[in-house]
């Protein structure tokens, strides 16, 4: 008797589950429309792979294209989502760092309360990703197209969930990280170029080092950005980053010159 309650109570909770579920799987639906470059593609560690997502779907759900190789994750580089309701067009994005292969792009989506995540749909690929490979030039339209409307949704929703949070403290904090941030890049950049005007010899070289390295992150936000929007979507994280690094090496380097003497 003991036994057939506990299969029943298994069988009611699995019933309950199911109900509770069934919204958020049943309520979204989404097709892959295009491939950006397409299928059967070989590309430079760091090129990007566009996906073309239309979607249906009574729940707010945030939407990724994720790759994957022999039903393993690949570490990947992977879009930003802002939440979609009803039916459109989103984009997906990803890119490999290094060397490798993609067999298989699952579509997932997220959301609910509890928050979940759950695969769409799937599409069969082969794209790989090699030193032999080649940077993409040109794109297709839609992907310029939909990486503003999604940037425009992005920002807009935060925005939204800026205000609806207490938006005044929120922006405070976001002014004071910009304001840090923009420090930092001042400071990373007026210190070092200072010490080199003043010191000479081996420190002056060793004072170029913080502004080389300023120099060349910043260059390659512009450079990157200006062939792909989408690839440095953190950039302020990594002037952050960067930054504060280069003060530190110059900091270092002003309080051993002034342990040895050196004036």
């Amino acid at each position: 008797m003991d036994t057939n309650l506990q299969r029943l109570w298994r069988v009611l909770a699995l019933i309950a589950a199911l109900a509770f579920a069934t919204p958020l799987w049943a309520g979204t639906q989404v097709s892959i429309g295009d491939l950006e470059p397409a299928d059967r593609s070989v590309l430079a560690p760091g090129a990007s792979v566009y996906v073309l997502m239309n979607y249906e779907t009574d729940v707010s759900v945030k939407l990724w294209a994720r790759p994957y190789s022999n039903g393993v994750e690949v570490p990947a580089l992977t879009n930003a989502s802002p939440q979609y309701t009803g039916t459109g067009e989103a984009l997906g994005w990803f890119a490999l760092s290094e060397a490798g292969v993609v067999d298989e792009i699952r579509i997932k989506a997220g959301g609910g309360d509890p928050y979940r995540e759950w695969v769409v749909t799937t599409l069969p690929v082969r794209l790989e990703w090699s030193t032999e490979g080649q940077s993409i030039g040109s794109q297709a339209a839609w992907v310029d197209e939909l990486s503003r409307e999604q940037t425009a949704q992005i920002t807009a929703q935060a925005r939204q969930r800026a205000s609806e949070s207490g938006g005044a403290m929120d922006g405070l904090i976001f002014a004071g990280f910009l304001i840090l941030v923009g420090a930092l890049l001042i400071g990373g950049i007026a210190l070092p170029l200072r010490s080199a005007l003043r010191w000479r010899g081996g420190w002056r070289i060793a004072a170029l080092a913080p502004l080389g390295l300023m120099g060349f992150v910043i260059l390659r936000i512009v450079v990157d950005t200006a062939i792909d929007p989408t690839s440095h979507n953190l950039w302020p994280f990594e002037i952050l980053m960067f930054g504060v690094a280069a003060l530190v090496i110059i900091v270092v380097l002003m309080i051993a010159r002034r342990i040895l003497g050196v004036r």
